[in-house]
């Protein structure tokens, strides 16, 4: 028996290393250390907007830096009501319920609106927020494969309890393709069950306001119907909300242990999320930007044989297959001066390690130009490395 309580973890630390899964923190400067930004969720180009930014300085001189406690106590403003609702009115619900992150709100509306008594079923490359709200949902949990609308019909079916919830991200956050979101909700309207939806990746660019997938299917506003959402994507703050229906909102401001015994959003997130509410509103072409650079990220990864997907939001994977491959890729993209996303197991299934690339609808057609020339060495190295494996020609 070791003496040493940590020698487990320093193993387990060289073999992530090993296998090319070790994260790493990377602080980088204002101006991401010089580099073209398509790692980040800030799709609509707004985290550093002069107008988001006087929204946060406005709301910090009204009403501090800190909301000083749970939403319940002190931590619900005026300005948190007001985002409340403005939330639910953008994406076409009848009321909002502001969360301190979206994971939280993942948390929250799962956990809060299934129980011990209850089958939850979960789409399996949903985010790591909805694969955590379900465990600690209580509920028994069945998962389905991807996007297949018959599998979570036969689990609604066959179940014997009485409440069921269908939990699905809309627009996957690796893969950038769309739930069959009308299918899914008439699925669970056949059998009683509410239908969750995670707008993260959505919110501010699907659709031709940028209102969400669920609004763009036209079942935001049905009762059976309930969505989260970040502020930290496209609306450049911080926070989430759970939006739907008024008894929706009621039990999770009753029960829902992660709204409940959770600090309200501090003020100056509160702020930016509305000031970027209202530059969406004065500029709706920016959700058909974010999606058109996407395309465009899209086209020039598949004309140089990377395999990719067509995307229906903003996000655009890059397959390399293993950790390693996706590592090496990563760097030479930061060589030619821009900086992409990198996800690996546990992030994705093993064997497909990827970058993951973020459009933003600000990006120029010189950045465009950098990207292609990264990911042409990206492909160059690919054929090579392709070519040297054993038994190729």
């Amino acid at each position: 028996m070791t003496t040493d309580p940590l020698q487990r973890l320093r193993q387990a630390t060289r073999e992530r290393d090993e296998a090319g899964l070790r994260r790493r923190l990377r602080p980088r400067t204002p101006d991401h250390d010089g580099l073209i930004d398509l790692a980040s969720n800030d799709y609509l180009g707004l985290s550093r907007d002069p107008r988001l930014i006087e929204g946060a300085t406005r709301a910090a001189r009204e009403w501090g830096t800190g909301s000083g406690g749970s939403r319940l106590v002190t931590g619900t403003t005026e300005l948190h009501a007001t985002l409340d609702a403005r939330l639910a009115a953008f994406a076409g619900t009848r009321a909002g319920l502001v969360f301190s992150s979206g994971f939280l709100a993942n948390l929250g509306a799962v956990a809060g609106l299934s129980g011990p008594h209850a089958l939850v079923v979960s789409d399996r490359v949903n985010h790591a927020s909805l694969v955590d709200a379900c465990r600690l949902s209580r509920s028994r949990v069945v998962i389905t494969p991807h996007r297949d609308v018959p599998a979570v019909e036969r689990a609604l079916a066959e179940r014997d309890e009485d409440h069921a919830v269908v939990v699905t991200d809309s627009v996957f956050s690796v893969d950038g393709d769309l739930a069959p979101l009308a299918d899914l909700h008439r699925a669970a309207r056949r059998h009683g069950a509410l239908l969750i939806i995670d707008e993260a990746h959505a919110l501010g660019v699907v659709g031709s306001y940028g209102q969400g997938a669920a609004h763009d299917a036209g079942i935001s506003g049905e009762p059976d119907v309930v969505l989260t959402v970040t502020l930290s994507k496209s609306l450049g703050s911080q926070g989430g909300a759970v939006l739907g229906a008024p008894e929706v909102i009621e039990t999770l401001i009753d029960t829902g242990r992660a709204f409940i015994f959770d600090t309200g959003l501090a003020p100056p997130a509160v702020g930016s999320a509305l000031a970027a509410l209202d530059v969406i509103a004065a500029e709706p072409d920016l959700p058909s930007r974010a999606r058109e650079r996407a395309l465009r990220i899209s086209g020039i990864a598949a004309g140089l044989g990377l395999e990719t997907t067509r995307p229906a939001a903003a996000v655009v994977p890059v397959f390399l297959g293993e950790p390693h491959a996706a590592l090496h890729a990563a760097e030479i993209c930061a060589r030619h001066g821009v900086r992409v996303g990198c996800f690996r197991p546990p992030s994705v299934p093993k064997g497909r390690a990827c970058l993951r690339l973020t459009a933003r609808a600000s990006l120029t057609e010189a950045e465009l130009s950098e990207l292609s020339g990264a990911l042409q060495e990206v492909a160059e190295e690919e054929r090579k490395q392709s070519r040297d494996l054993p038994g190729t020609a």
